[in-house]
């Protein structure tokens, strides 16, 4: 288990890192916020998911260009980007008709699709408690999108939501067995800069109806989500998860799932069902249970130092 720094003068700095943490993780959570504010006011889901990751794709450019000799692992992590943000275009679809809680319960899903694509693609052979830890996210996500916990015609909705925690298992792989050899900075870059690519030429085929914003509030929701939500969290990430250690980081880090609970019923107005409290309670579970680099986030594997 990780242990904090017990060197004389480090508890600030830790205690710091703790609260950094805590508060990107709410950060993350409240994307529902902004992603249906978004698709109310009549914006395509992958316009959101493209103004979501422009914004530091822009802004991180200079580090991406400090490592241009690296080019095969700037291309990994293109290619990682362009997987999440298509994936992530299915999880603002969903937004747009399905309880946040019950999204966000399958948007946790994703330490299942990173055991298996990292045990498929890189030879990553899991743990047994993070076998166990993915039984009970899997059995999470089949309470809260059952038959008998969503209408019938939500269902095929969920189930393209499920684009949205493979494109994060995949992205995860890639920067654990792919892009431990860049910056920090550099990583980020190269998953925002690949994720704009990809939707590129969904944006491009679009009406501008469909991907303008209408109004001052829209333009308030496109810098929410762009800023609030990833950027933002993602530098908070880079520098305090190292402090922290990546157990406290995975534990901390589940913060984000009850934040998308509480969003969805101060914002819109929802009821937590049984089920839906019982699925939070499991995933939680299993994030704590592992308390291993088996429960690693996207954030988190970012944060690490480049090999030398």
């Amino acid at each position: 288990m990780d242990k904090p720094n017990s060197v004389k003068g480090t508890a600030t700095p830790y205690a710091l890192a703790t609260a950094g943490v805590l508060f990107a993780s709410i950060c993350f959570g409240f994307v529902p916020y902004f992603s249906r504010g978004l698709t109310d006011q009549g914006l395509a889901p992958y316009a959101v998911a493209f103004y979501r990751y422009i914004l530091a794709a822009v802004v991180l450019l200079p580090a991406l260009l400090k490592y241009r000799s690296n080019w095969r692992e700037i291309v990994w992590g293109m290619v990682a980007g362009g997987v999440m943000g298509l994936g992530w275009v299915g999880y603002v679809t969903a937004l747009e008709t399905v309880p946040a809680s019950t999204v966000g319960v399958l948007y946790m899903t994703y330490p299942v699709f990173t055991i298996v694509i990292s045990w498929t693609l890189f030879g990553d052979r899991p743990t047994r408690r993070s076998i166990v830890a993915a039984g009970l996210i899997v059995t999470a996500a089949i309470i809260a999108g059952s038959p008998a916990s969503v209408p019938a015609d939500q269902i095929l909705t969920l189930l393209v939501s499920l684009a949205a925690p493979f494109g994060f298992g995949f992205g995860i792989c890639v920067l654990v067995h792919r892009l431990s050899r860049i910056a920090p900075l550099a990583r980020i870059a190269s998953v925002s800069l690949g994720s704009v690519i990809g939707l590129a030429p969904l944006i491009l085929a679009s009406e501008i109806n469909e991907i303008q914003p209408k109004g001052g509030s829209d333009w308030f929701l496109i810098v929410g989500i762009g800023l609030i939500t990833a950027l933002i969290p993602q530098l908070i990430y880079t520098v305090c998860s190292p402090i922290i250690g990546a157990t406290r980081t995975a534990v901390i880090g589940s913060i984000e799932l009850p934040t998308m609970f509480a969003v969805g019923v101060l914002a819109f107005g929802e009821v937590i069902t049984a089920a839906q409290a019982i699925a939070c309670a499991l995933i939680l579970g299993a994030i704590a249970m592992t308390q291993s680099r088996s429960t690693r986030t996207v954030t988190t594997v970012i944060s690490k130092e480049p090999e030398r």
